[in-house]
Order: structure tokens, then C-alpha cells, then sequence
């Protein structure tokens, strides 16, 4: 029936790697395979798929559809190729005409009404993406503030399926998203917290200020109640200003986490975690 190639990409660590999404439409019984080490999610992406492709008033192919996510030989996890999926049937199946996906990284997961829901990892994507020289990337819209914090790369977000397939076939256009990056990374400087709400406890905050300007460390003994989590949460606000790199380096680690806030494109703070005392090795590695 047909072939097609969509660019996506895939975290590893907390860096990001491309990823070929390549569907091919053979005659045959009516199957759906996934190969390139796929994991449960990516896996679990045909029902996803299948649905949201009949639910945008596409037609899915009863053939045998083979997915292959190349390169082969590296694990990959999460729902983010639901999208590039979903896109390469539909050009196999000749319902998207004249889409040029060479020049963007495509991700998202597919709800099964067709809409489009955030992923983890987006910058290390975006970044990724830039490296290529890819002209853009396409994601879902609740991440394009933190793609857009790359900049030479064109972020295009959307909503829904079927306003991606009108985008690439240029039956509609898409405003590249744009964020005045200098401006983000000066609001997000400020912490909720200071280390001026601190009454007493002379000595400690001494010691915490020597260890901020020496770039010590510090390990805070004492009884439950004495402060020591309430200095330690507002030590970081005593540290120097993070620079632009460092942000970037922070929100990376966030953004596999899935920790970044919606909407928020920048970690401009120096993160604080509160790990309680009992955890256990493993536990303050995940």
C-alpha cells in the first residue's frame, strides 16, 4: 500500500536523540506491529491511535500495519510517538499529500478523540531538534513555552490531530510561537520563600552563609522542631544567581521529570528536594 517517515525523537538520560518513525501498509490480515524495542507505553500506542485517527474522520487502513522505530537497537518509553504514528499512517494511506517531514521533529500523545496531550522532555527535545538543523518542531500546546526557550527553532504547537494533518498538507496555517527569553529568565528569579524570614538562629545562619560563599557543604543536626528543613529551603535563596546555562542544564532535568509547571517555560531558581530521612538509596535516585 505505501510507506512513510516521520522525524520524531526520544530522551536518553537527560539528553534527546532522533528517532525515524517508519510506517509501512501492507496487504494481509488486519494486524498492527510495533518493532525497535518498544516499551508498554509505545506499545499500548495502536489502541490510542486507532482511535483518534477514526475519531478525526480519518479512515484506518484494515492491513497490516509494521512500525518500525529506528534506531532499532535503543529502548524507547513514553507516549510521545503516538503523534509521528497516527501521521505516518495517514501519509502511507495517501490521506496527507505534499507533507514535507523532514524539516520537523514531531511528538505528542494522542487522546482518543484526537486531541493532543503534553509530553515529558521537551526541551532536550527542542534542543536536539536545533542540532539537526531541523526548521521546527511540532508538539503538543501546553509545551510550546518550554521548546520555545531554544531559540533558531521554529515551535509550532497544537491542539488536535486534525489540525496537524491541515498544517502539514498547508491547508491551514500555524503562527511559530515565539517567547522573549531574557524577560522569562529575569521573572523567574524570584523565590517564595528568603532567607530574611529567619528570626534568631545566629549561629546557623552564619554557617549557612559561609558555606553559600565558599561553596561549601553542609550537614544540619538537631532535634524535630530546632529548623533545620526551614533554613535548608531557604538556603538556595542566598546562592548566587543561576546563569542562563544553568537554567537551561535545571529545566532539562525537570522537563524529563515531568516536573515543570504548565506554561512555565524556564527554571530560573536553584531547585530545593526534601527527600524525607528515611528514603531509601534507590528512592533518592528516582
Amino acid at each position: 500500500m505505501g510507506l512513510a517517515k516521520v522525524y520524531s525523537s526520544a530522551v536518553l538520560g537527560i539528553d534527546a536523540y532522533s528517532v525515524e518513525v517508519e510506517v509501512d501498509i501492507a496487504k494481509g490480515l488486519p494486524s498492527f506491529n510495533t518493532v525497535g524495542l518498544p516499551d508498554v507505553a509505545v506499545k499500548e500506542s495502536k489502541d490510542r491511535v486507532k482511535a483518534a485517527i477514526k475519531n478525526s474522520d480519518f479512515k484506518f487502513p484494515t492491513k497490516r500495519i509494521t512500525v518500525n522505530l529506528a534506531p532499532a537497537d535503543v529502548k524507547k518509553e513514553g507516549s510521545l510517538f503516538d503523534l509521528p504514528i497516527a501521521l505516518g499512517i495517514l501519509a502511507a494511506t495517501g490521506q496527507i499529500e505534499k507533507a514535507e517531514f523532514k524539516k520537523y521533529v514531531i511528538l505528542g500523545e494522542l487522546s482518543l478523540d484526537g486531541g493532543i496531550r503534553s509530553i515529558p522532555g521537551a526541551l532536550p527535545i527542542a534542543l536536539a531538534g536545533q542540532k539537526e538543523g531541523r526548521e521546527g518542531i511540532i508538539l503538543p500546546l501546553d509545551n510550546r513555552a518550554e521548546a520555545a526557550v531554544v531559540k533558531g527553532l521554529n515551535v509550532y504547537p497544537v491542539e488536535n490531530l486534525s489540525q496537524t494533518v491541515d498544517f502539514l498538507a498547508g491547508k491551514t496555517e500555524i503562527e511559530p510561537f515565539s517567547l522573549d527569553l531574557e524577560g522569562v529568565f529575569e521573572r523567574g528569579r524570584e523565590y517564595k520563600v528568603d532567607f530574611t524570614d529567619v528570626k534568631g538562629q545566629e549561629h546557623a545562619k552564619r554557617a549557612l552563609e559561609v558555606a553559600a560563599a565558599g561553596g561549601h557543604n553542609v550537614i544540619m543536626i538537631g532535634p524535630p522542631g530546632s529548623g533545620k528543613t526551614m533554613l535548608a529551603r531557604r538556603f538556595p535563596t542566598i546562592l548566587p544567581d543561576m546563569t542562563l546555562e544553568e537554567a537551561l542544564e535545571t529545566t532539562k532535568i525537570h522537563s524529563i521529570a515531568g516536573l515543570v509547571p504548565p506554561q512555565t517555560a524556564l527554571i530560573a531558581t536553584r531547585p530545593f528536594r526534601s527527600p524525607h530521612h528515611t528514603a531509601s538509596d534507590i528512592a533518592l535516585l528516582q
